[in-house]
């Protein structure tokens, strides 16, 4: 993710997260961190290739995802699929870069919070090896909506590889 890909992240930020989504600056903030010898942070984005185009750009963002580290710890920040690319894989493909990132980091653990109420996304999760550990209550808003914690020990036993859209951060 660079940050001429900050307006199309934020319009489908906006699409699937209407009550809790990021704002720019919040965006700014997490690619500042996200380039030089001193990186904590890795987005990307994902883009339909359309007409020849290739990972350069020219397609329409599909989808995007946030990793921060912090020591041997990373957390999934944001992870987010255009509701048409449901169930095509993209959720995969954009969770195996940030494991791929948790492991150039040399992170020993992912922790994530997901909603309670997504189990779509926690059945993704699942399949990547992650376990819940716990509950944040009301970590959501509004609505006060409770998030499910979740741990993966290891990401670099939970990589495979995936094909399809392209990712580019």
């Amino acid at each position: 993710m660079r940050w001429w890909d900050i307006e199309p992240v934020l319009e489908l930020e906006h699409e699937l997260f209407p009550e809790d989504a990021w704002s720019a600056g919040m965006f700014w903030s997490e690619l500042a961190h996200a380039r030089g010898p001193r990186a904590t942070r890795r987005y990307v984005v994902a883009e339909t290739v359309s007409d020849g185009d290739s990972a350069a750009g020219g397609g329409r963002l599909v989808g995007y995802a946030g990793l921060a580290a912090a020591g041997d710890l990373a957390d999934v920040q944001t992870i987010a699929a255009a509701r048409d690319q449901w169930g095509s894989g993209l959720g995969a493909r954009l969770l195996t870069d940030l494991l791929r990132a948790a492991t150039a980091f040399e992170c020993a653990e992912v922790l994530l919070e997901v909603r309670v109420d997504n189990t779509r996304a926690q059945r993704l999760y699942e399949r990547f090896g992650f376990e819940p550990i716990g509950f944040r209550r009301g970590y959501y808003q509004p609505g006060n909506v409770d998030a499910l914690v979740m741990r993966l020990a290891d990401p670099a036993s939970s990589l495979s590889p995936v094909q399809g859209t392209e990712t580019h951060g």
